[in-house]
């Protein structure tokens, strides 16, 4: 796996010395860092992890990440300057904790709302997270087998179940901070010091530093009740969902959508507020508008009129598709198939 620097000014993932795995890193250790402004090359380059992410908000995207890997434990920074919901898989032997550090709105994780003293616990074979726009994320994913082993060594006790469920907890009281300081010690500390990646013992401790502080803030007691109910609504908002995306070209009403998946217009306006924090209308509509322009990026030779690649995603009026697609993107669809053309010829 090739791991490529891209340099930012954002101090949350300042600029720092190159870094690449290679032969001189601990075995499967590596610090990676990127900043772009394609959504998709964001999501792809999460090593070893399938991620989906869709534009929600309106606006050219920006998107910045650091990602460092020590023994059983990756460690994670996110930058995103519009709202996103991110869905799919970050390693089905792990489990993720994550807070947002940043957030000037709503976030919800797995239906559940976050604020800034929540911390997100889910095991990594699946994600579904939506943020607001100017969100920072910190973020670990530990191995299963080295979380179990710490479980019984901290607390004398078998794994606990509510580990296994997607859930948002609040951090105790004051440890937010720690949790926050440590993590970027760490990551700052091999950013500035590449050598350390070949250190085996000084990546333990870093690891150790960080893990600490993050089991530490989680409660005393954990509650799951209600758990139920949210993945109910879950379930109903991922039904709509796969309605629109499976025929995309023939997009349903909001009431041919309720009638489908046999929920009143009132009950689908409540599931995807509590879900994703905006109406469905809304919320069908960005994914589609998100269609049209991945259909652009990666239209082959010969090139298909951006009306068709529009009708297929049920936009049947130019003008105003036109015009919703630059709200959304801050570019005309045209300019993104030149962009595709460009790049296809480049390359």
């Amino acid at each position: 796996m090739h791991h490529r620097r891209v340099s930012t000014p954002d101090p949350a993932l300042r600029d720092q010395p190159a870094t690449d795995a290679g032969a001189a890193s601990a075995p499967g250790c590596w610090l990676h860092e990127q900043r772009t402004t394609d959504i998709d090359e964001l999501a792809r380059a999460q090593p070893d992890w399938r991620l989906h992410y869709e534009q929600l908000s309106a606006g050219g995207f920006a998107g910045a990440l650091r990602q460092l890997q020590l023994p059983g434990v990756r460690l994670i920074v996110e930058r995103l300057n519009r709202a996103v919901r991110q869905v799919g898989q970050i390693g089905e032997r792990g489990i993720g904790f994550a807070m947002g550090i940043e957030p000037p709105g709503p976030a919800y994780f797995h239906g559940q709302r976050l604020d800034r003293e929540s911390i997100m616990i889910g095991r990594g074979d699946e994600l579904d997270l939506t943020t607001p726009e100017g969100w920072l994320l910190i973020g670990i994913v530990v191995d299963e087998a080295l979380l179990r082993e710490l479980w019984q060594q901290l607390y004398q006790k078998s794994w606990s179940a509510w580990l296994d469920r997607k859930l948002v907890v609040q951090a105790r009281a004051g440890s937010a901070e720690a949790v926050r300081v440590a993590h970027f010690a760490a990551l700052d500390a091999v950013a500035a010091h590449p050598a350390l990646l070949a250190d085996a013992l000084a990546l333990r401790q870093l690891r150790d530093a960080v893990l600490i502080e993050w089991i530490g803030a989680i409660p005393a007691q954990v509650d799951a009740v209600g758990l139920e109910g949210i993945d109910a609504r879950r379930r109903l908002v991922e039904r709509a969902c796969r309605i629109v995306a499976e025929r995309p070209d023939s997009a349903p009403t909001i009431l041919e959508l309720c009638r489908e998946i046999g929920a009143g217009p009132r009950k689908l306006e409540h599931c995807f507020a509590e879900v994703l924090g905006m109406s469905p209308a809304k919320y069908l509509r960005a994914i589609r508008l998100n269609g049209v322009r991945r259909e652009l990026k990666r239209q082959a030779q010969p090139q298909a009129p951006v009306a068709d690649l529009a009708a297929r995603w049920g936009f049947w009026h130019q003008g105003a598709f036109a015009a919703d697609y630059k709200r959304q993107f801050g570019e005309l669809p045209s300019v993104t198939a030149r962009g595709s053309r460009a790049a296809d010829s480049s390359g």
